[in-house]
């Protein structure tokens, strides 16, 4: 097994081995554009009366003390850590941005589909619906890792750089790819085998097959399982989830995570919010509980 080359002078190897003989190795080269580079100077901030109806922007003494204690902390990539959803990019570039937005609306006029990952539709089914409409070959995904870096969220850098400088081990956890998360890994200093999301398999010649249906992360429920599996493995004491969306908050789950922080900088999903241990609009409320 090749492993994933991200440029020149990096070279990463898989989490795992592919178990299907179709399945080829990414080999994906650096962004032609700096992910530092790429974070937006500015995200739409809410305004203060936003907040004033909720009653958990301002933290309490507990949930202060286990966010400065935690052991480590798993983060959302979409609308979290980046500040796009990654499929709906990738399908737009794809050119079906729209039939994928028709698609996700008929599903949500029906009150099936939240964020593609909760409600009457499971998860699988409704990210195996949206993949093949587009159908993204090897070739494909490559052009667009080069021509459409992932934009980072502000102040995610600064973030993370305070949390490691802690000792405190940082997660990645995902309903996205392994292929489009593994350069913003990178680029923040996380090391690959904390990323857990999903993986696109393409057959001998490229084409789309499918996407890994092993990876916890592909079924509904999986980022409970994959954050209750990251504790289980490394006995860690205290563990907080970071998201903005239903199955995020499902990671503080028995076993799981022990706080969910709903990060509401690029989208307010009230019904998330509300259920929050602490909500913030901006990662620099973070940053400064922190010390």
């Amino acid at each position: 097994m090749e492993s994933l080359t991200l440029s020149a002078r990096i070279v990463v190897r898989p989490i795992r081995e592919f178990r299907s003989p179709l399945i080829n190795p990414l080999r994906l080269k650096r962004p032609s554009k700096d992910l530092s580079f790429m974070a937006a100077a500015s995200i739409p901030q809410a305004k203060a009366s936003i907040g004033l109806h909720f009653n958990n922007t301002c933290p309490s003494k507990e949930v202060l003390e286990g966010w400065r204690n935690a052991d480590a902390v798993c983060f959302d990539v979409d609308s979290t850590v980046c500040l796009d959803e990654g499929i709906d990019e990738l399908a737009e570039f794809c050119g079906a941005g729209q039939a994928v937005a028709e698609w996700t609306s008929r599903l949500s006029s029906m009150g099936f589909f939240y964020k593609a990952m909760s409600g009457s539709v499971p998860f699988e089914e409704a990210l195996a619906a949206r993949l093949s409409i587009f159908n993204p070959s090897l070739s494909t995904v490559r052009e667009f890792l080069e021509k459409r870096p992932p934009r980072i969220s502000p102040g995610i850098d600064q973030l993370i750089k305070k949390l490691k400088a802690k000792g405190t081990n940082v997660y990645l956890v995902s309903g996205g790819f392994r292929q489009m998360i593994q350069p913003v890994a990178l680029h923040l200093g996380i090391p690959v085998q904390n990323i857990f999301a999903n993986q696109l398999l393409f057959g001998s010649s490229g084409e789309f097959v499918g996407f890994d249906k092993n990876e916890p992360t592909s079924r509904s429920g999986g980022k409970a399982v994959a954050v209750q599996n990251i504790r289980e493995v490394h006995k860690y004491k205290a563990v907080v989830m970071i998201g903005d969306g239903q199955t995020d908050l499902e990671g503080r789950k028995p076993g799981g995570a022990d706080l969910f922080i709903c990060y509401a900088g690029v989208q307010l999903r009230e019904a998330v919010a509300t259920k929050a241990d602490w909500l913030v609009f901006d990662f620099q409320d973070l940053i400064k509980f922190l010390e």
